[in-house]
């Protein structure tokens, strides 16, 4: 592979793209390679969930302004393009019964005529490797399961020329994975070595969560090094002011601690269309050989 490598990250909203792999986009671009960030929705119906900046009636009033502001902070924080697909935010409905989504958001979109805004931003900027979420979406917000719904079309639609004819000159992405952060190992691996050290865990409800809902275990197939980027992936989420409390659990676990314990972001290889050994430490395993 003699040709520039490059990186497609697939979020739901604003924000996304800095708590899931920013460490690994971080680490990719310090070796020169193209990253973009697809970005599904304007984040429109977000909360502002700092609560240092609850109440800014200018805040509450301009929220998509807001966070696409933000989003441009943590762009250049991480040293990766971005792109806007253009669909609005479902919010994240919450009661029993669930109310419906509002007309015309993201996740009642249909999913094969939503996929050609992401075929058509693939066909133009090429990737060799997809990052996305699992069909649980990583949680289940609507917006997130839609993102994996769209991903999975266009990754394999994207290569066809029959498929999307006005998209674009077909490009065929070699591999597809799953981000993982958030998985129990990881977690486990965290909360005892917390423990261990006398500090308070922000992991233990977590776990019991996990042990209560028996949530079944991700094939965790890779393992990237990328430690020495944990403190940019923080400062591009900080960047995000609306969704962060630069106080709250996402910073509660000392860096030393993290860069000791468990160095890596973690993927799920989901579609591959080059030979793999498994388990892997670089995304573009496969590829470079090529």
């Amino acid at each position: 592979m003699t040709e520039q490598l490059r990186l497609m990250a697939v979020h739901a909203h604003p924000d996304d793209e800095s708590s899931k792999g920013a460490a690994t986009m971080a680490k990719y671009v310090s070796e020169g390679v193209d990253v973009l960030v697809a970005t599904c929705t304007g984040g429109e119906r977000g909360s502002v969930l700092n609560p240092k900046l609850q109440g800014d009636t200018y805040i509450e009033e301009n929220i998509h302004e807001v966070r696409a502001r933000e989003m441009d902070l943590a762009r250049e924080i991480l040293g990766v393009k971005q792109a806007w697909l253009g669909f609005v935010d479902s919010g994240l409905p919450e009661g029993d019964p669930l109310p419906p989504l509002p007309e015309g958001c993201f996740g009642l979109q249909d999913v094969d005529e939503a996929a050609g805004a992401l075929v058509k931003l693939i066909r133009e900027f090429r990737p060799h490797v997809i990052t996305t979420y699992d069909e649980n979406g990583g949680y289940p917000h609507p917006d997130h399961i839609m993102t994996h719904k769209i991903s999975m079309v266009a990754f394999d639609a994207a290569g066809d020329p029959g498929r999307y004819p006005e998209a674009g000159e077909p490009w065929t992405p070699l591999k597809l994975y799953y981000n993982q952060g958030f998985n129990k190992p990881r977690t486990l691996a965290l909360h005892e070595a917390l423990e261990a050290r006398g500090l308070e865990s922000p992991y233990g409800e977590w776990l019991k969560r996990w042990e209560e809902f028996a949530r079944p275990e991700r094939n965790i197939s890779t393992h990237v090094p990328c430690a020495e980027f944990f403190e940019i992936r923080d400062k591009a989420l900080l960047a995000h002011a609306t969704q962060i409390d630069p106080d709250g659990g996402w910073f509660r676990v000392p860096m030393d601690l993290q860069k000791e314990v468990w160095p890596y972001e973690d993927y799920e290889l989901a579609k591959s269309r080059v030979d793999v050994s498994l388990p892997e430490d670089d995304l573009f395993a496969g590829i470079r050989e090529a």
